[in-house]
């Protein structure tokens, strides 16, 4: 009578083993679950970063300028004296997109300017140096550097910032600093001879 029992409870384990297999088959579904998931958040995560990185970008290209056309530069045209009291360039919008503010700083105290330009020779550095605007072509008046407007700005050497004013030879930057968007750098090298209005390209 028992071994009858023993045999009929060792056929049983066969049934046994055959849920201990479905367990393992169960852990087995769940582990790779949790691995999905957890690959498929960091993707989508990576994903999300890599989109705001490129909106980013996106934003900061269109929030630049670029020149157009030429550098010029006005000497004094005093002989013994040949030394450049102004600069000036055209700016533009880079893409089409977001308007600058170019409300100058003309030295006067009252007026809040955004957009900062720094001057840099041999000899000196000047921060927030002095400069005026002027819109060309079509504009709807006001000092937003908006699409399809073109901005003439005059950079004054004669800022009480400036110590030495460039002569011949001299090699200086402007720094074009907007609020938002890329800094625009210019380096140019004046000519053997100063006159009165110069092509710097």
């Amino acid at each position: 009578m028992l071994k009858r029992l023993y045999k009929t409870l060792r056929r049983d384990e066969r049934g046994i083993t055959g849920l201990e297999t479905a367990i393992i088959l169960i852990a087995f579904v769940v582990v790779a679950s949790v691995f999905a998931y957890t690959v498929l958040s960091a993707g989508i995560f990576s994903s999300q970063k890599g989109q705001e990185a490129v909106y980013a970008g996106l934003e900061e290209a269109r929030a630049s300028m670029q020149p157009k056309g030429s550098m010029f530069a006005y000497g004094n045209g005093t002989a013994g004296n040949l030394t450049v009291t102004e600069l000036s360039f055209v700016l533009t919008n880079a893409l089409k997109g977001q308007a600058v503010d170019l409300t100058p700083n003309s030295g006067n105290t009252t007026a809040l300017h955004v957009t900062v330009l720094d001057y840099t020779d041999g000899a000196q550095h000047v921060a927030d140096i002095g400069w005026s605007v002027d819109f060309i072509g079509k504009n709807n008046g006001d000092t937003l550097l908006e699409q399809d407007e073109q901005a003439r700005v005059t950079v004054d050497l004669t800022d009480p910032g400036v110590t030495t004013s460039p002569g011949a030879y001299s090699q200086f930057t402007i720094v074009v600093k907007p609020v938002t968007g890329a800094a625009l750098v210019m380096e140019r090298v004046l000519p053997a001879r100063i006159d009165p209005v110069m092509d710097l390209h």
